[in-house]
């Protein structure tokens, strides 16, 4: 095979804001906590990009990002006051949620297509752990992992996007960047590589107010990674 996809995951491939909430509001539940589930996962993921980007920027050495989801979510106990409900263990069980997201129902079927069209590997800010385990949950057949637990830095630094490239032993130009993100896309293709745009217009709930539509001329553009397969058995 002479090409690779490479892929982002949370949003992309696997419905976060769901698989989070059911394991977070089951917890809730199981407390007597009347906070929304949905609420509290949506708070919990908006630090998730202001953690990863003091490492960008140099300002903390590299850490897993299991480790900034732990720290995230204590933090997110203490803004929503019931960071005394929760023990040690608790906390975990909690933290292990990004470990077990369900795939969006094209998922399964678009992979296994794409395949057998070239390599497929994620290209995500989970350590190679997280995606072990998330693999095995969610079922995604992978052929190898990279991203930014192999770069030390988080998306959309260049280096995590090159070093995949390396990783996998392909140009830049012989890999493409799945990704439901046109941020993501825009570093990628600052990087050498091809890109495909899938919107997921659900990743945010209700509240989702970007990323609808594809903002640039990416090399490919579909409705889901069924009709990116499709595209790619056309062109051959």
């Amino acid at each position: 095979m002479n090409r690779a996809f490479i892929f982002d995951v949370f949003g992309t491939l696997v419905d976060w804001r769901e698989g989070v909430a059911t394991i977070v509001g089951s917890a809730f539940a199981e407390h007597g906590v009347t906070i929304d589930a949905y609420t509290f996962s949506d708070a919990w993921r908006a630090r998730y990009d202001p953690a990863m980007e003091r490492i960008r920027a140099q300002g903390r050495a590299y850490v897993a990002l299991d480790v900034l989801h732990r720290e995230n979510l204590d933090a997110t106990l203490a803004e929503f006051g019931i960071e005394n409900i929760f023990g040690q263990d608790e906390r975990e069980a909690l933290n292990q949620s990004w470990e077990k997201l369900p795939a969006w129902t094209d998922v399964h079927e678009g992979l296994d297509r794409l395949r057998l069209l070239g390599f497929v590997a994620p290209c995500s800010n989970a350590s190679v752990t997280l995606s072990l385990r998330l693999a095995r949950f969610a079922k995604l057949n992978w052929d190898s992992i990279v991203g930014a637990e192999i770069a030390q830095n988080y998306k959309p630094a260049h280096e995590v996007y090159i070093s995949s490239c390396k990783t996998l032993g392909f140009e830049p130009k012989n890999v493409v960047m799945v990704a439901a993100h046109n941020d993501d896309l825009i570093a990628a293709r600052s990087a050498g590589l091809q890109t495909a745009f899938i919107a997921r217009p659900r990743e945010y709930g209700a509240a989702q107010t970007v990323d609808f539509t594809p903002t640039s001329n990416w090399t490919y553009v579909a409705k889901d990674l069924i009709h990116l397969a499709e595209q790619i058995e056309i062109l051959g």
